[in-house]
């Protein structure tokens, strides 16, 4: 990530990442960070969402589980980027702004 971008920091609930760092140009995920987690598979997600628009990532990611758990690093990230949209965020607390 840059260091002058005007990053958002996510922190999650209930899975193994504790927070998710993203920057949005417009509509489209620039960079997506996940802190924790799966490596190879949210690297991967990275790679694959990188450059999206924010509606496709959410329709994408929305509602994904991990294992028993009703929600997943995908979930959350999809959480993260609805509160950013100013859609109905499950945890809206969990968003914050870091310059």
């Amino acid at each position: 990530m840059r260091g002058d971008l005007l990053l958002k920091i996510y922190y999650t609930q209930g899975v193994c990442a504790k927070q998710i760092i993203f920057n949005i140009e417009g509509n489209i995920l620039k960079e997506v960070t996940f802190v924790g987690g799966c490596n190879g598979n949210l690297l991967a997600i990275k790679k694959l969402i990188e450059g999206m628009p924010v509606s496709e990532v959410i329709s994408k990611l929305q509602g994904i589980p991990c294992g028993d758990n009703s929600t997943s690093c995908a979930d959350q990230l999809a959480q993260a980027l609805k509160g950013y949209a100013g859609l109905p965020d499950e945890n809206p607390k969990n968003l914050q702004c870091s310059g």
